[in-house]
């Protein structure tokens, strides 16, 4: 088979892979496309474009957006959930920085 014309099963696991339209994303959170376009708008997630214009959505994506529907879902409002998992998501980047940087030093040096 051509390579032009290979199966993209490298994608299958890439968290980071638009394969989501809008539609379905809104159906695999229970939520509507408007849902999508507000946090979109809070620049909480910036979803793909298709070459028809069409927004894609990632898996990684969609778990930020499910965090900000229960958020919503228990009364926040929406700016200030998307903020909050805005918040939440730097944090969780700031603690595996830590982390890596602690394992860094932890490590012997060596003489080269």
């Amino acid at each position: 088979m051509p390579a032009d014309h290979a199966p993209a099963t490298g994608n299958l696991d890439d968290d980071d892979y638009p394969a989501y339209t809008m539609g379905r994303a809104a159906d695999v959170l229970g939520t509507t496309p408007a849902f999508l376009r507000a946090i979109g708008e809070a620049d909480l997630i910036t979803p793909l474009r298709s070459e028809g214009g069409h927004r894609r959505y990632s898996r990684r994506q969609l778990r930020i957006a499910a965090r900000a529907r229960e958020l919503v879902d228990q009364g926040t409002p929406i700016e200030a959930a998307c903020r909050i998992v805005s918040l939440e998501d730097q944090l969780d980047d700031t603690r595996r920085l830590n982390r890596e940087m602690r394992r860094g030093l932890d490590e012997p040096a060596t003489d080269t």
